[in-house]
């Protein structure tokens, strides 16, 4: 008996040892697969595609780039922080900072900076009228309104900016902005109060007043919108070059830098017709255009400064080197914001 209980225990013993060396042995297939698995290349879903990145040729034309130490500035005003967009008022330039929430008075009599005022991530541009700096404010979702003399806000309204790239214009008596998704406001200044609202296409979100209408450029569908401010209502649209966010007027044309391709879109204002596509070589997001002593000019991160001759329709100067960013002309002067250097520069039209 005690030998048949011994073989029974030898028995047991085995069964025991196989069934660790069993568990033993998936453990290390298992391990072995997991390693396998981290060394193996991720899978196409799996792996981050970052976007292409954007070649900015620049314009070919011989003669015409050169680099940015060829460019004069008369005055270099110190900004913290990333100015950006620019007003003119009836004695002094406004600088947003984004990234210093503030927007800052420059003056051109004294070269000097004025006034300083918080603003929560001023973005959208700036626009000037009734006294007023008129700020559109991604922080706080407000349209700000500035007294000129103090920097004091004297009203607020609400008006969530549709784009921190979009804009904001003045006239026919009103100040206009595109709030989100893509509702251009009509502001009246005497009642500090939304008038009326119009819907617009996705993604058209940068308003211009010329020639009595509201120009809107819409990014999403290459266009640009003509909107009648007696209707409110728009009336035309005009093909343009892809992706136009920034515009222009001046010499009777509505100008639109395209960010698609880094043309400039010359759209006659009285017949609403296209009637030229300049080629500048400046794609990608950012940039802006103005227009003023007989030219568009236009910056982008890497060309600071491109002159259009509105004769012609031809690039004339393109300066190539690190700034740019904001553009506006005023005081007979260029005044070119350059975010990453934190500084505007102020600049004579009249350039070698």
């Amino acid at each position: 008996m005690s030998s048949w209980i011994d073989d029974c225990r030898r028995y047991t013993g085995w069964v025991r040892a196989g069934a660790v060396l069993a568990t033993a042995a998936l453990v290390l297939a298992g391990f072995a697969d997991a390693q396998q698995q981290a060394a193996a290349p991720a899978t196409p879903e799996a792996t981050r595609v970052r976007p292409p990145r954007v070649v900015k040729p620049g314009v070919k034309t011989p003669g015409v780039q050169r680099p940015l130490s060829e460019l004069h500035p008369q005055v270099v005003f110190p900004v913290a922080g990333s100015p950006d967009w620019s007003v003119m008022t009836k004695d002094a330039v406004w600088i947003t900072s984004a990234r210093a929430n503030q927007v800052v008075q420059l003056l051109p009599a004294t070269g000097k900076p004025g006034l300083m005022v918080d603003i929560p991530r001023p973005c959208s541009g700036l626009a000037y009228g009734w006294g007023s700096v008129w700020v559109p404010s991604c922080g706080s979702h407000k349209l700000l309104r500035l007294d000129e003399s103090t920097g004091k806000v004297t009203a607020e309204i609400p008006a969530d900016p549709a784009n921190s790239e979009g804009g904001i214009a003045v006239g026919a008596g009103s100040v206009w902005l595109v709030a989100k998704p893509s509702t251009l406001l009509r502001i009246d200044p005497e009642k500090n109060a939304v008038v009326a609202s119009l819907e617009l296409p996705s993604e058209s979100e940068n308003p211009a007043f010329g020639d009595g209408y509201i120009w809107v450029s819409s990014f999403g569908h290459g266009q640009l919108l003509k909107v009648d401010p007696k209707s409110n209502r728009v009336v035309d649209s005009i093909a343009v070059g892809p992706q136009p966010r920034f515009l222009t007027v001046g010499a009777g044309a509505v100008w639109t830098l395209n960010q698609g391709d880094g043309t400039i879109s010359r759209v006659d204002m009285k017949t609403d017709k296209l009637v030229a596509t300049i080629v500048c070589g400046i794609p990608g997001t950012g940039g802006d255009i103005t227009f003023g002593a007989g030219s568009v000019w236009a910056t982008l991160y890497d060309f600071p400064l491109t002159q259009v001759d509105a004769k012609t329709n031809l690039p004339v100067k393109q300066w190539a080197g690190k700034g740019g960013d904001g553009l506006r002309f005023g005081f007979g002067s260029l005044w070119l914001s350059n975010g990453g250097q934190q500084n505007v520069w102020r600049i004579s039209p009249e350039q070698k």
